[in-house]
């Protein structure tokens, strides 16, 4: 499957993978499996500056992970089902389908 991606695919792959080599990225995602939150709630959950959380949340909209939405002075962030459906997907085909185990 990664042989067949064209560039722009191979490089949105690659920003994916990366943003989810973090382990502070991962656990953010964690958090908005249970459903949208603020840039201000997130930051709570963690105990490095708020700064350094909207890096990671650039980070993970970039790749495309999450989806961001402006309502007055909050910014609120959810997940992006559909990137972890095609890394899941890219992810099973790696392995060999799922008869494979």
């Amino acid at each position: 499957m990664l042989n067949n991606l064209k560039g722009s695919e191979a490089v949105s792959l690659q920003k994916t993978v990366s943003a989810l080599a973090d382990p502070t990225r991962r656990e953010i995602l964690g958090l908005l499996k249970g459903g949208r939150m603020s840039a201000g709630e997130i930051s709570g959950k963690f105990p490095v500056t708020a700064a350094s959380i909207s890096r990671h949340l650039s980070v993970l909209r970039d790749a495309g992970l999450i989806r961001d939405t402006r309502e007055g002075k909050f910014i609120f962030y959810e997940l992006n089902t559909s990137v972890l459906e095609e890394i899941m997907l890219w992810i099973t085909d790696l392995k060999g389908g799922e008869d494979n185990v």
